[in-house]
């Protein structure tokens, strides 16, 4: 939330900027065992933006009616939509640093800026050539499955344009491991219903955050520290899938432990879980079994974590 320096809270913007960019720089990354994801051709980069500014010298348009300093909502969206054509960087994070940039420099009165993207993912088809298979670079089909997104926050101060805040993300993901997860032990009491279990299939929604050590990392990919969001989604794929776990919590401090480990530019991971495990109607008579589940009744758990360099300490390291 953009403040005052007096502490005001004052801003405005514009929400829903969809920019459908094609041929940007394609993005290489450094491969990790986890996952085969190396990069991206970027034939489309596409973005879901939502921009808001704030600035001492706008205080008057709220309090007086005085527009004089405003720059419309609408200019706003023609800005970023048009300075996205001259981003030549291949990131998310970049191209919000750039248009922050630009939009300080045409607008000096400006004091702070908060931007945020989610990133609209589009995955090639399949097509047959030539007696076989292969990605077309032509055709693709809008995924709606997890995303990518960044968010920065800029302030500008006597010592020039500083960024105060970042952090991007993986959100909406959706899990559901069948067999290899349990839940007991927990406090039983007269408010306890919960029977415990000892295998169960878990359905879990996740949003995973990870900020940098330094964020110039995100903004410039050549520097060869840039983590790509289709790499954090294979970690928790293969944690998932290698561990047995008997809590969301445990599983998604595994999880941690190991994007941590696996990129040591990065400062924090923290997460965002539901636990929507489905209710069982016929229990399977072992993990090979046939089960019939529904959906859960509404309430449900959800919980929250933050790692950061100091939890990988000797002796404490995620397995």
């Amino acid at each position: 939330m953009l403040k005052l320096r007096s502490g005001r809270t004052l801003y405005y913007g514009k929400g829903d900027v969809l920019s459908y960019r094609t041929y940007a720089a394609p993005l290489t990354v450094r491969s990790i065992p986890e996952s085969p994801y190396k990069g991206d051709t970027n034939v489309i980069f596409a973005h879901n933006i939502k921009f808001s500014v704030s600035s001492e010298a706008l205080l008057t348009s709220f309090t007086e009616g005085d527009n004089k300093q405003v720059v419309a909502t609408d200019s706003m969206k023609n800005f970023i939509l048009r300075q996205t054509a001259n981003y030549e960087g291949c990131t998310t994070e970049g191209l919000l640093a750039f248009i922050s940039e630009r939009f300080f420099d045409r607008y000096p009165h400006i004091d702070a800026i908060e931007i945020s993207a989610d990133r609209l993912p589009f995955s090639s088809v399949t097509v047959g050539e030539g007696g076989g298979w292969s990605d077309s670079q032509l055709v693709f089909r809008r995924s709606h499955n997890e995303h990518a997104s960044a968010a920065l926050k800029w302030v500008r101060s006597n010592a020039g344009i500083q960024l105060a805040q970042h952090e991007s993300s993986l959100s909406h993901i959706q899990l559901i491991k069948v067999s290899g997860s349990s839940f007991y032990g927990f406090i039983r009491d007269e408010y306890t219903t919960l029977p415990e279990s000892y295998d169960r299939p878990l359905f879990i929604f996740l949003d995973i955050f990870w900020t940098y050590a330094d964020a110039a990392d995100a903004f410039d990919s050549e520097r060869g520290h840039y983590v790509a969001s289709e790499q954090v989604h294979d970690i928790a794929h293969t944690v998932f899938h290698k561990n047995n776990t008997p809590s969301i919590q445990y599983l998604i401090y595994q999880i941690g432990h190991r994007i941590l480990t696996s990129f040591p530019q990065l400062a924090e991971v923290r997460f965002e879980s539901n636990n929507r495990t489905w209710e069982t109607i016929v229990e399977p008579l072992d993990p090979n079994s046939a089960g019939v589940y529904t959906e859960p009744r509404p309430p449900y758990g959800f919980q929250g974590f933050t790692l950061s360099r100091d939890d990988l300490t000797e002796g404490n390291e995620g397995q």
